[in-house]
This record gives C-alpha cells, sequence and structure tokens, in this order.
C-alpha cells in the first residue's frame, strides 16, 4: 500500500466511526464513494513483478572521459502491467551526459522496453547490477516493487601516452628478439666485438682494416644481439605518498605513467608484470602481448591508494615476485627511507629505474606560497633532491617528473644525462 492508500482507509475508517458514534446515516453515506475507489484498486492492484533484464554496454572499454553508451531492455514475463516506473540507476561515479535512466510504460505480457542513455566516468571498474521497477494499479494506490538482473560491467582505464623507446640496460635478457642490447655478439645493428673470420662469415662482415695488420689472419666484426627482457612495474599506492589538490589527485598522474610505461614495453616485445604496493598488494604476473595489456590496464584501473602498517615501507616488497636480475621499474613519489630499499634490489642484480612525479611542484600549482612557506618550499626541495642522489649513488636510474611536463619528454631528458647501468654478462635463457 501506498501513504495515499493508508490515508484513504484512515479516513473510511474515520467516518465509519464518526457515523456510528453519533447515529448519523449521513456521515457514513460519505464514506461510501471512497470504499468503492478503495474495492477498485484492490481489484486492479498489481500482481508479482516478472520481468527479464539484458544489459549492453558499448564500448564496453574506454579512457578517461570518452563517453559510452548503455542500454537496458527489459521483458514482461508475467501478467500485464497497467503502469510501471522503470529506473536503471547507474553504478556510483558514472555521470550520464545525454538520455533518460528512468521510464513510465504500461507493459502487456511478453512486451519489452528499452532504455538508452550516455554515460562517462572515471578511471574504475563499474558494475551494473540491477534495474528497479515499481508497478502501480491505474489509481496510484497499491504497488509492487521489484530488482531486476542486468548485469553488465563497464572499464574505464588510464589514459596513456605515447613514448619512445626507452634505453633499458637490464643484467639479463629473454632468447628472444627485441630492443634490448644482450652483451652477446650475434645477429645485430651495434659494434660489438673482433672475432678470426670463420667459414661462412658473409663478406660483408670482414673487417679488412684490421686484418691488414697481419699476414695470414682475417678478422670479422661481431654485432651485439638485441633481445627482450623481463620487465618488472611497481605503482606505490601508498596512501601518505598522495597528493591531493583542487586539480585532482598526484597517484592519478602515477597510475597513467604506470599505463602508458606498460603499454611501451609491451610493444617492444617484452614480458611485463604489475605490482600495486600500497593498501594491499595486488599483482598480475609477467606476460606477453594484448591480452596481457587488457590484464594490467584492467588492474590499473582498480589501483586505489591505501594504507596498511605493514607496507608503509617497501621493505617488503615481494622480491621473488621478479625474475632474477630483470629489469624493475618503481613509479611513485618517494619517501625517506625507500632510497635504501631501491639500493638494495640493485644489490641484488636488479636494474631499477624510478620515475617519481614530483609531488612539490603538484601541489604547488593551485597553492599560493607566502614569504614564510617559501623556506618550507626550499627544505622539501633539499630533501627530495638528496632521496634522489642517493637513489642515483645506489645506481639506480631516476627521471624526476614534473606532471605539467610530457612524460616523454622527462624520460628521454633524464636517461640522457645518466649513464646506462652497469651490469655483468650473463649467459641468455
Amino acid at each position: 500500500m501506498t501513504s495515499r492508500a493508508t490515508l484513504l482507509s484512515l479516513l473510511i475508517t474515520a467516518a465509519f466511526l464518526s457515523g456510528l458514534a453519533v447515529l448519523n446515516g449521513g456521515i457514513i453515506a460519505l464514506a461510501l464513494p471512497l470504499l468503492i475507489y478503495l474495492g477498485l484498486a484492490l481489484v486492479q492492484r498489481p500482481e508479482g513483478i516478472q520481468m527479464t533484464g539484458e544489459r549492453s554496454i558499448s564500448p564496453d572499454r574506454v579512457a578517461v572521459g570518452e563517453p559510452t553508451t548503455i542500454r537496458l531492455r527489459l521483458t514482461n514475463d508475467g501478467a500485464s502491467l497497467s503502469e510501471a516506473y522503470i529506473e536503471d540507476a547507474p553504478a556510483a561515479g558514472l555521470e550520464v551526459i545525454s538520455g533518460q535512466t528512468g521510464a513510465i510504460a504500461s507493459l502487456a505480457p511478453g512486451e519489452s522496453l528499452t532504455i538508452e542513455y550516455v554515460a562517462r566516468g572515471p578511471r574504475g571498474v563499474y558494475r551494473l547490477k540491477h534495474a528497479h521497477v515499481v508497478a502501480l494499479d491505474g489509481f496510484g494506490l497499491f504497488q509492487r516493487r521489484a530488482a531486476i538482473p542486468a548485469f553488465a560491467s563497464l572499464l574505464v582505464q588510464p589514459t596513456t601516452q605515447r613514448l619512445r623507446p626507452i634505453i633499458l640496460r637490464p643484467p639479463r635478457t629473454r632468447g628472444f628478439a627485441g630492443p634490448i642490447p644482450s652483451r652477446q655478439g650475434g645477429a645485430g645493428v651495434d659494434f660489438f666485438g673482433l672475432r678470426e673470420y670463420q667459414a661462412g662469415d658473409r663478406l660483408r662482415t670482414v673487417n679488412w682494416r684490421a686484418g691488414a695488420r697481419y699476414d695470414d689472419r682475417i678478422f670479422s666484426n661481431v654485432f651485439e644481439q638485441e633481445r627482450i627482457a623481463d620487465i618488472g612495474l611497481i605503482l606505490d599506492a601508498r596512501e601518505q605518498n598522495d597528493v591531493r589538490t583542487a586539480r585532482g589527485a598526484l597517484f592519478e598522474h602515477a597510475v597513467q605513467a604506470t599505463a602508458s610505461l606498460a603499454e611501451a614495453f609491451l610493444d617492444a616485445g617484452n614480458r611485463v608484470g604489475l605490482l600495486v604496493y600500497g593498501g594491499g598488494i595486488e599483482s598480475v604476473f609477467p606476460g606477453y602481448g594484448r591480452v596481457q595489456r587488457d590484464r594490467l590496464l584492467r588492474a590499473l584501473a582498480r589501483a586505489t591508494v591505501g594504507h596498511h602498517f605493514i607496507f608503509e615501507k617497501l621493505d617488503r616488497l615481494p622480491t621473488r615476485f621478479f625474475p632474477a636480475q630483470s629489469q624493475i621499474v618503481f613509479v611513485g613519489t618517494l619517501l625517506n627511507d625507500d632510497a635504501p630499499v631501491l639500493g638494495r634490489l640493485r644489490a641484488l642484480g636488479y636494474a631499477v629505474l624510478v620515475v617519481s612525479p614530483d609531488p612539490i611542484a603538484f601541489e604547488l600549482q593551485t597553492a599560493s606560497a607566502g614569504a614564510r612557506a617559501q623556506y618550507a618550499i626550499r627544505i622539501a626541495r633539499a630533501e627530495r633532491r638528496l632521496n634522489l642522489q642517493a637513489l642515483r649513488r645506489h645506481g639506480v636510474q631516476v627521471v624526476d617528473w614534473d606532471v605539467t611536463l610530457p612524460l616523454d619528454a622527462a624520460i628521454q631528458a633524464a636517461l640522457a644525462r645518466q649513464p646506462a647501468q652497469r651490469r655483468t654478462i650473463v649467459r641468455v635463457t
């Protein structure tokens, strides 16, 4: 019963009781039209709602800010509904930019109704589960409610930037052709060394100038093989490292950088894995190709900052997750205790690259610094500079990224100023 039906019942009851109390039939007669009205509503009251729902989202995978079309089709499998109000509440965070999420209609048995609207939202995974249906009688006195299952999911993945090839020198490469120098002689482009001529060597590889010094010896050029590598991405999702201003969160820039790096490394043929380190640990095991790209972007779409006392420091990094002597790329702002931990990764034989969004420059975009604040800014910048220098002393390559600048330009400029990491020559597996 609706509130109108309840009020009508109270009025009928009050009229009967008042007429009986004063023995006045006229007062009782006033309740008869209301009683007839209530009786007709009872006859037409809706039966149980039996519907099936189908939902489609096209496309079901978009970048941040891109619109998607959501269609909901409901089919009446039960009795006729004289008046039905249907509402498809979008998932929390989605913004409807056109179309209607609700409709009022009468549905005969077997008849269908389609609702269509366009929505967009921030990065994340959105699961749309139910549509809500309210069936009313023609008088609006009685109603039935039901939640009709209509499941679908929308993935809003982080936007990415196109990156130029990144020069990496991991200690160990894999046995497939790729873009990374392997310190192994063979087919390649860059000169690696000389060896004595062997039967079968191509004439274009013969180094005539080196052989001219000897009467009975000929030398061939050896080129450096280029292979693929294992690359592990670490996204710092610790809450204490995130900076939020009126323009958004610094963590979003870190997610975008991680997604861009993942695409660049996968496009080059490398095997890429992901570790999100914050309120817990979420991992994507290393893999190749388009399927791995989808796994990584889905994990990055779900990534959120969090806090857990166990993971306040990087000491809990599961280093065994990454193959031995592989390349590790850490993305995130840095705490004072992070440099020694990342330095230990270098000591364990990993090559380490740190891409660190600058939290000071990000916060100063919206904050006005007074005379006193200038001293605090200078101290914060000096502290950050010392942290980055400590990383470089450990042999870690560092990209100090002002997020107002393109990521590609920051990476290329930083790595051009830093020498390639030294490494030991190991056997290619």
